[in-house]
């Protein structure tokens, strides 16, 4: 029974009826959801009211405060942490390697990253399949273990654990098994819950927008930016966003032991992609502004200073010491390298980067379904960009890293396919679309 005794079911009639909740009736139902006396099938009732009616921005907020106080709430006051505890979140995309960079170089700068992150997600790539291509990286540690990785390290990149967020968990699953997934209201509260949970004290979003983006038009991304930041300010979550370019793969690799090795050799400086660079540098600045830092993150990326913070935290949460130094001994490598080259030499005009994100999914980097492993080895390096010349005589459109021939000859097909190469180069896209604050 609700407060007042009212039932479920009357509060699920009355959101789909367009009726606004109260906070104290939205925290009951998320009680609810976390403890199972609110069933699946009410769940699933609820989630679909609100695809179907939406949310005021008050419901938001108090939907989003409620799953973040159904479990653990972090608190950092104590930890002994050198600044404040800052995150960056990212709406998904292909290549996007940018918290393998900015958790370090934030902490190199004097912040705090406690960073809970996801696997991969349909055509995307996920943070900790990544970081578990690094043999002997503990992706999900206790909290005892988070706590103490950040404070020693400056930052940790992990997985959620079971005690933060756990009615999101529940929604989540029961929303996926009912075709509610796609509800601004729901996605804001499952992002910013968990955010909420792990203590920051400020948050930048990284939506991306284009061809391999979750939300491919600048409107849809503009609105979920917008909300995000909104709901997160109304929790009283200092927040920015950053509209980004997805209509190239970010850097110049797609896979998870691919994209650690190439975020290596830039915190080495052994390369350094231009469009990456300026996304991960801006998220930084953000970051550090809404965390009142003043501290430069080219120099930290420079200097080597993000570097040295990247292995401690490796070693901390159980990886090798010496990865920065020998990365090619413990980064697995796949079996079966192939040049992907076009059927005719020009300039790539276009790139329908979730074809190339679903290519790498193919090779067996990514999950077709949950259960499924994922072959750290496989992927792509190397990928071309728009405004870049290739043919057999120049450049390929990307190197295929594949477990068979065959998966190579069909990941080379995909390729040419999602590839447009023409005569004349493309407009330029900015890497930063749009801020939001």
């Amino acid at each position: 029974m609700s407060p007042g005794g009212v039932l479920p079911q009357e509060l699920i009639r009355r959101k789909r009826d367009g009726g606004a909740l109260e906070p104290h009736e939205i925290e009951w139902l998320v009680r609810g959801i976390t403890d199972g006396t609110v069933s699946d099938a009410q769940v699933g009732a609820f989630a679909m009211a609100v695809v179907l009616k939406g949310m005021t921005a008050d419901e938001r907020v108090a939907l989003t405060g409620a799953m973040m106080r159904s479990g653990e709430v972090l608190d950092w006051s104590e930890a002994g942490l050198d600044g404040p505890a800052l995150d960056k979140h990212s709406t998904g995309g292909v290549g996007d390697k940018v918290s393998l960079l900015l958790a370090p170089v934030v902490a190199a700068c004097g912040g705090a990253v406690p960073m809970i992150s996801g696997r991969g997600l349909g055509h995307t790539g996920g943070t900790l399949d990544k970081l578990e291509s690094i043999p002997g990286y503990v992706a999900t540690p206790d909290l005892d273990r988070f706590r103490s990785v950040v404070a020693s390290a400056g930052c940790a990149i992990v997985g959620q654990t079971a005690a933060l967020a756990p009615a999101d968990r529940r929604l989540y699953a029961i929303r996926d098994a009912t075709g509610t997934v796609e509800s601004l209201p729901l996605i804001v509260a499952s992002i910013l819950s968990k955010k909420l949970a792990a203590g920051l004290d400020a948050l930048v979003m990284d939506v991306k927008a284009g061809s391999g983006a979750f939300m491919p038009d600048l409107d849809s991304a503009r609105e979920l930016a917008r909300a995000i930041v909104d709901v997160a300010t109304g929790n009283a979550l200092p927040a920015s966003a950053l509209i980004t370019d997805m209509d190239r793969v970010l850097g110049r690799t797609a896979g998870n032991a691919l994209e650690v090795r190439e975020s290596i050799d830039h915190l080495t400086g052994a390369a350094s992609d231009p469009q990456l660079v300026e996304v991960t540098l801006e998220l930084c600045r953000e970051l550090l502004e809404l965390g009142r830092i003043d501290g430069d993150p080219e120099q930290a990326l420079r200097s080597g200073a993000a570097a040295e913070r990247f292995a401690k935290m490796v070693a901390a949460l159980g990886g090798p010491a010496d990865l920065l130094e020998r990365p090619d001994a413990h980064l697995p490598a796949a079996a079966r390298i192939v040049a992907a080259t076009p059927e005719r030499g020009g300039v790539v005009q276009a790139i329908d980067v979730r074809a190339v994100g679903l290519a790498v999914v193919a090779l067996g980097g990514g999950r077709r379904h949950e259960a499924e492993d994922v072959d750290h080895a496989v992927g792509l390096s190397e990928v071309a960009a728009p405004g870049d010349r290739v043919g057999p005589a120049d450049r390929p459109l990307a190197i295929v890293h594949a477990r068979t021939d065959a998966e190579a000859e069909a990941a080379v097909a995909a390729l040419r396919a999602a590839f447009t190469v023409g005569d004349e180069p493309p407009a330029d896209t900015p890497a930063i679309r749009e801020r939001l604050a």
